[in-house]
């Protein structure tokens, strides 16, 4: 597979009209799908073992919130990539996750080919799987390159999505909180 892709990558080069072989190309097939296999190394990830037994018993049920996580992925409608970051909340029913696996969770699904609204459902759906919480919630704010470099254009546009689950979803008291908290800096 590393083979194909690099020769993938050397078809690209020529279609564009470039000398794959001229000094600052010659290596660039395989940098590029050295690349390409680092940012979409979230396939080869599962839940399981980005937790990693990172669950622990807590006699806690305030909210806790871990927000401005970074994440880079790639849109898979022109493998563009985009940036930004993402809040994720959630409301602890007798078990708490590891502080650092929230932000795991968020790179193994921002390290596939995505959709900025698949994304944010598939870190909220995750962490209500991790430990059953009354809640859960998830923001994303990001960039798009393939919204920013072609198309039209628009260098300052963001998109915002939000996946609510449980308490967030259904008690606007709860979610207000969370969103007052993720806006303060």
């Amino acid at each position: 597979m590393h083979n194909s892709m690099e020769s993938a990558f050397s078809q690209l080069i020529q279609s564009v009209g470039e000398d794959e072989r001229r000094e600052g190309l010659v290596q660039t097939p395989k940098r590029a799908a050295a690349a390409f296999r680092y940012l979409n190394s979230g396939y080869n990830q599962s839940l399981e073992n980005v937790l990693n037994n990172a669950i622990f018993e807590a006699d806690t049920e305030d909210m806790v919130i871990v927000k401005d996580i970074e994440l880079y992925s790639l849109c898979e409608h022109h493998l563009l990539p985009f940036i930004g970051k993402c809040h994720v909340a959630y409301l602890p029913k007798g078990k708490v996750i590891g502080l650092s696996k929230i932000a795991r969770i968020v790179e193994m699904y921002a390290r596939r080919l995505q959709i900025q609204e698949r994304l944010t459902k598939q870190i909220a759906d995750a962490i209500q799987v991790a430990v059953n919480p009354v809640g859960v919630a998830v923001v994303i704010e990001a960039k798009h390159l393939c919204m920013m470099m072609r198309g039209v254009e628009k260098q300052n546009s963001v998109m915002t999505t939000s996946s609510m689950i449980g308490l967030f979803r259904r008690q606007i008291s709860t979610r207000s909180e969370f969103l007052n908290l993720i806006n303060r800096r």
